[in-house]
C-alpha cells in the first residue's frame, strides 16, 4: 500500500511545471544503444560458472548489443501503430558512439586507453554487421531516432585504474570483453564502471567533459546530423558542463526529475528539474514521467497497466508523456524470450495508447524539445 501511495505521489510530482498543452503527445526514450554490456550467452554462462551472480541483475542478464533480428522485430512493432497524423510510434534511441578496444588496451599493457567506433564493434559480432544500416533505415522510416548518450558507457579512468591495480573483477571482465564487471563479493553494488560521467577530482572532471564532447562530435560523424538532445548516463551530470554542451549544439537534456551532480568526495548534489525548465546556458529539460521497463519488473501485465497510469496522469495534468524504456527490454541476443515477451507487451501498450487516446501524437525527444524552444502550444 505504501509503495502505491509513493508511486501515486511521484506520478504527479513528475508533471509539475508551468508548460502545458491539451495535445496528447507521447515520446519514447530508450538508452544504451550501441553499448556492449554482456557480450554473449557464452560469456554470460562463464560468468555464472566463475561465481558472478549475473542472473540476479537485469542489465547483466539481458542487456547486450541488439542484433539485426532484434532491430527488425522492434521496428515491425513500432511501424504497426500510427498516430493521428499517420506517423508511426518513434523511439528516441540514445546511442553510444564507441566501445573499448580491448586488443589495443591489452597491447599497451593497460597503460593507455583506446576505443573503437560502434561500426567496428558491429563487425565483431555474429548477427550485427548490418546493424548500422538498420539504424539508418529505422531513421528513414521514422521509428528510430538516434540521439547522443556519450562516447562509451564506461568510466574510462575508473576502468583503467582498476586494470592497472590488478582488480580481480575488472580483469575477469576484460578477459571476456565486458566493459567493467559486477563485484563478486557484493553483486548488488552493480557494475560501477558503466557510470561514465562520474568523477572524483578536478582533473577527472575535465577529462570526463572532454570524452563527452568527443562523443557528441563522433555522433555527428556517424549519423550525419547534430544531436539536439543529450541524456547523461546514470543521470549523473554537472551543470558546469552545460555551456560546453550548448556550444556543441545540445539544446535539450533528457532525464529524470531528480538529477545528480558528482562531488569529489564520492557523494552527490541533487537537482530537481521541471519539464521545459531552462538552465543558465539556455538549454531546456525533458522530464521522464512514464516508465515501461518490463525486463526489470517481470510481473505479467503490470508494466503495461502501470505505464498507462503514468500516461493518464500526464495527460490529465496537460503534459506530454515521456516514456523511459531502456534497450535491455528489446534485446534477445542473450535470451530471445526477453525480447519476444517484452515486444508483445510493447505491442499491447501501443495498442492501448492508440485506442484510448486516438488523438495521440508520437514525437521524438528533439521534436518535443523544439516545441518548448519556440513556446508552441503553451497555454
Amino acid at each position: 500500500m505504501l509503495s502505491r501511495v509513493k508511486r501515486h505521489i511521484s506520478r504527479h510530482l513528475n508533471n509539475i511545471s508551468s508548460w502545458h498543452t491539451d495535445r496528447k503527445i507521447v515520446v519514447i526514450e530508450s538508452d544504451d544503444w550501441g553499448s556492449i554490456r554482456m557480450p554473449s550467452k557464452e560469456v554470460y554462462n562463464k560468468c555464472l560458472q566463475a561465481g558472478y551472480c549475473v542472473d540476479d541483475i537485469a542489465y547483466e542478464r539481458y542487456d547486450s548489443l541488439a542484433s539485426e533480428d532484434d532491430l527488425e522485430l522492434l521496428f515491425d512493432v513500432l511501424n504497426k501503430y500510427k498516430d493521428r497524423d499517420g506517423n508511426p510510434a518513434v523511439m528516441t534511441a540514445n546511442i553510444l558512439a564507441a566501445n573499448p578496444d580491448f586488443d589495443k588496451i591489452k597491447s599497451s599493457g593497460f597503460e593507455h586507453y583506446f576505443y573503437e567506433l560502434i561500426t567496428e564493434t558491429f563487425k565483431r559480432y555474429p548477427n550485427h554487421s548490418n546493424n548500422f544500416h538498420l539504424w539508418k533505415q529505422g531513421l528513414k522510416e521514422g521509428v528510430f531516432y538516434p540521439q547522443s548518450h556519450g562516447r562509451e558507457h564506461l568510466n574510462v579512468s575508473l576502468f583503467m585504474d582498476a586494470l592497472r591495480k590488478g582488480d580481480e573483477d575488472a580483469l575477469f571482465g576484460f578477459e571476456h570483453r565486458i566493459p567493467g564487471m559486477i563485484p563478486k563479493d557484493n553483486p548488488k553494488e552493480g557494475n560501477k564502471f558503466v557510470e561514465s560521467t562520474r568523477y572524483f577530482s578536478q582533473q577527472d572532471k575535465v577529462e570526463k567533459l572532454s570524452i563527452i564532447l568527443e562523443g557528441v562530435d563522433l555522433f555527428e560523424e556517424l549519423m550525419g546530423y547534430r544531436s539536439d538532445t543529450f541524456i547523461p548516463p546514470n543521470y549523473y551530470w554537472s551543470p558546469d558542463f552545460d555551456k560546453s554542451m550548448f556550444a556543441k549544439g545540445i539544446r535539450f537534456y533528457q532525464g529524470r526529475r531528480k538529477m545528480m551532480e558528482p562531488l569529489f568526495n564520492g557523494s552527490f548534489k541533487y537537482y530537481h528539474r521541471r519539464l521545459a525548465e531552462e538552465n543558465k546556458a539556455g538549454q531546456k529539460y525533458l522530464i521522464r514521467n512514464a516508465f515501461f521497463e518490463p525486463a526489470m519488473v517481470k510481473s505479467g501485465k503490470e508494466p503495461v497497466s502501470s505505464c498507462l497510469k503514468d500516461i493518464a496522469v500526464a495527460f490529465r495534468m496537460k503534459k506530454p508523456a515521456v516514456i523511459c524504456s531502456h534497450r535491455l527490454n528489446y534485446v534477445g541476443f542473450i535470451d530471445e524470450r526477453n525480447r519476444d515477451e517484452n515486444l508483445a507487451l510493447l505491442h499491447e501498450l501501443l495498442s492501448a495508447i492508440t485506442k484510448k487516446w486516438p488523438q495521440v501524437e508520437f514525437l521524438s525527444s528533439a521534436q518535443l524539445g523544439r516545441l518548448f524552444q519556440y513556446n508552441l502550444m503553451s497555454y
